[in-house]
């Protein structure tokens, strides 16, 4: 996890992401899912390339498993982007991080 993310649990998760000034994308994860290592690099860019506009907070769902749930998070990585509280994208699976970036801008704008 790079310096530009923060951990997200059940119990920081409405401090962290719900009542954030900043848009947050949530990266729901787990230390053996393979495909959440590949999108990993990814995110910590995103993470880079958006700092002071975006927050990234990762999850880790064996150990956070109500915000998973609250969410309807069923197979991993599942990326959410929350603006003012609220999810406004959902994004399952790996995706190149042209396109993840894509995502993003398109809720900064």
């Amino acid at each position: 996890m790079s310096s530009d993310t923060v951990t997200g649990t059940d119990a920081n998760f409405e401090a962290e992401v719900l009542q954030s000034p900043l848009p947050v994308l949530v990266d729901f994860w787990a230390a053996w899912c393979g495909p959440c290592r590949m999108i990993a690099p990814a995110v910590d860019k995103i993470a880079a390339d958006f700092k002071g506009r975006l927050k990234i907070v990762k999850v880790d769902v064996d150990q956070n498993m109500k915000a998973a749930e609250r969410y309807g998070v069923m197979s991993i990585p599942t990326l959410i982007l929350f603006k003012a509280g609220k999810a406004e994208e959902t994004v399952v699976g790996v995706l190149p991080e042209a396109r993840l970036a894509e995502i993003v801008s398109k809720h900064l704008a």
